[in-house]
């Protein structure tokens, strides 16, 4: 083999320059440098911060209960799956150990700044249940507001006077986010109550009534939305240290 060679395929060596090469070419070369970028970051945290100790109980207990889930438990067994995956024990040792770390990191880098992040966030994340009938005229909407406030059937008239895709299903949107809906009808939305209409209102030169089906506000007591934005601020934070690198791509032949 080559010893330049970075890559053999079908005894074809491929120099670094020519991988990286084949890359560019794929549109992929940012993302690539980014993973390393990334992952430059986490081992320098990881390996210089103090406060990411990990009791090493923790540790053996963790890759205890990976080979039990993994049906590892045979010495032999386990050994050929490490050499599988191109691992030692004392490797895969520090790879279970960083996963603790890099989660401790986490938490340290986001918890001071997650209670204001999901306030800038709540608009996007907060949802409203709705139901709509759009009509191409005012009058069309204002005849069918009288109607149901008089009592005609909401999912009866969608079906027969909406022109919206959802009329199929009674006029049902589901949940919407309030980020994404126009100033005018998130205003309008923010100021009824469940079961109220709300409208007409005009949308891009059509007439749309609403039925206010159910409100779902955010909260960070929702682990898997918490989890969520904590994953989105720790790639932030990552991405700020990269912005203050200098990085230099050098590649010899």
């Amino acid at each position: 083999m080559d010893s330049k060679a970075f890559l053999t395929i079908d005894e074809q060596p491929l120099s670094l320059r020519e991988c990286l090469r084949y890359l560019q070419s794929a549109g992929k070369l940012q993302g690539f440098l980014g993973d390393i970028l990334r992952q430059y970051v986490l081992e320098q945290e990881v390996n210089t911060r103090e406060d990411l100790n990990i009791n090493p109980a923790v540790v053996e207990q963790a890759v205890v209960d990976f080979r039990l889930q993994q049906q590892l438990t045979d010495p032999n067994v386990f050994q050929e799956w490490l050499q599988r995956n191109g691992l030692d024990y004392a490797a895969f040792h520090s790879q279970i150990s960083s996963n603790f770390k890099i989660e401790k990191l986490k938490f340290a880098a986001t918890e001071p700044r997650l209670q204001e992040y999901f306030i800038e966030r709540k608009v996007f994340l907060d949802r409203v249940v709705l139901s709509r009938i759009i009509v191409e005229n005012q009058d069309v909407a204002d005849e069918l507001k009288i109607q149901i406030q008089e009592g005609a059937n909401f999912e009866e008239l969608a079906r027969e006077h909406s022109i919206a895709d959802d009329r199929i299903a009674n006029g049902m949107m589901g949940p919407v986010s309030r980020g994404t809906m126009p100033d005018g009808v998130r205003a309008a939305i923010d100021a009824a109550n469940p079961g109220d209409l709300v409208g007409p209102l005009e949308i891009e030169n059509r007439w749309a009534l609403f039925r206010v089906e159910q409100v779902l506000p955010a909260t960070l007591e929702n682990q898997s939305l918490r989890q969520m934005l904590i994953n989105e601020l720790f790639d932030r934070w990552i991405t700020e240290k990269i912005q203050k690198m200098t990085v230099k791509l050098q590649v010899t032949d």
